[in-house]
C-alpha cells in the first residue's frame, strides 16, 4: 500500500512537473506554426497571470540585439526569465512587462511575446499596445558637429588717396603731407579704427629709377602708417608695402615733361585696404 502510494505519488509530480515544463497556461496564442507564427497572438493578463507583476526596465541594447533565431537560453540572457508562468523548455511564447521612461516625464508599460518555432527558437515578437514597438527604433546618433560654414570673406574696402593731394611732389616723409592730405588722413582714420586689419600701399610714376620708386613709394606708405597710428587707429593692425611704378593706372605717352608728369598722376597714389571691419 505503502510503495503504492509512493509511485502515484512519484507520478503525479511528474506529471505537474511535466506541465510545467509544457505550459499550463489558458492565454496561449492559437494556431501557432512550426515556423514561430500564430494565426491569433493572445496576451495575458498581468494581473490574473503575471508571476512579476511589476514588470522590469529592459535594457534597450539588449532588446535591440533580440531577433529571429534566438534561442531561449540567448533570449533569457537578453530580457530574463519571462513575467507568466510558462514554463522555460516546453512552451512556444514568452511573455514579458516592460517599462519604458517617457522623455517628458512619466512611464509607459507594454506587454512584449516572442513566439518560438518548432526549435524553440524565437521567430516573430509582438507588442501590446503594437505602438510600443517604436521604443525599437534606431537611436539618433548625433551628427558630428561640423563648425558652421564660414561666411565668404567679404572683399577688402579699399580707398584710393592720389599722392599728388597728400604730398608735396616727390616727397614722402611727414613733413611733406600736405594739408589737404592731412584732413583726408584724419577723416579716413576716424572710419577705420574699429577694424581688424590695415593695408597701406604705395605706388609712384613711372619717372626715376626703378630702386628710387620702390623707396617712395615704401617711405609714402610708411608715412599714412605713422599718421593714422597717431589718430587712433592701432599701429599693430597696420602693413605697409612699397610696391613702386609695377601697378600703373594709365600708361602716358607724352613727350613733354609737365604733361607726362600730369597724365602719370593717377599712378602716384597710397591705396588703404580695410577687412575685418566690426
Amino acid at each position: 500500500m505503502t510503495t503504492q502510494f509512493h509511485r502515484f505519488s512519484a507520478i503525479a509530480a511528474g506529471a505537474a512537473a511535466l506541465l510545467v515544463l509544457q505550459g499550463c497556461s489558458s492565454y496561449v496564442s492559437r494556431g501557432i506554426t512550426d515556423d514561430g507564427k500564430a494565426t491569433e497572438v493572445v496576451f495575458p493578463n498581468i494581473d490574473n497571470d503575471a508571476w512579476l507583476k511589476e514588470g522590469t526596465f529592459p535594457n534597450l541594447d539588449n532588446l535591440r540585439a533580440v531577433a529571429p533565431g534566438v534561442t531561449k537560453d540567448q533570449l533569457y540572457d537578453l530580457l530574463g526569465r519571462p513575467h507568466f508562468s510558462e514554463g522555460i523548455a516546453g512552451p512556444r511564447e514568452w511573455d514579458y512587462i516592460f517599462h519604458f521612461r517617457k522623455a517628458g516625464g512619466g512611464v509607459t508599460t507594454c506587454q512584449y511575446k516572442a513566439i518560438f518555432d518548432k526549435d524553440y527558437k524565437a521567430q516573430t515578437f509582438h507588442w501590446l499596445p503594437a505602438g510600443c514597438s517604436d521604443v525599437l527604433a534606431a537611436r539618433a546618433v548625433p551628427a558630428v558637429e561640423r563648425p558652421a560654414a564660414a561666411s565668404p570673406a567679404a572683399a577688402p574696402r579699399r580707398t584710393t588717396l592720389g599722392a599728388d593731394g597728400l604730398f608735396r611732389f616727390d616727397g614722402g616723409s611727414i613733413a611733406d603731407l600736405l594739408p589737404e592730405g592731412r584732413r583726408k588722413l584724419d577723416a579716413l582714420a576716424a572710419d577705420i579704427k574699429a577694424t581688424d586689419a590695415v593695408k597701406v600701399i604705395g605706388h609712384t610714376d613711372r619717372l626715376g629709377s626703378q630702386a628710387y620708386n620702390n623707396a617712395l613709394s615704401l617711405a609714402r606708405a610708411n608715412t599714412v602708417r605713422s599718421y593714422l597710428a597717431q589718430a587712433g587707429v592701432p599701429a599693430r593692425n597696420i602693413q605697409v608695402q612699397g610696391r613702386g611704378e609695377s601697378e600703373p593706372k594709365v600708361q602716358c605717352t607724352q613727350t613733354r615733361r609737365a604733361e607726362l608728369i600730369d597724365c602719370l598722376a593717377p599712378n602716384r597714389r597710397v591705396e588703404i585696404e580695410v577687412s575685418g571691419e566690426r
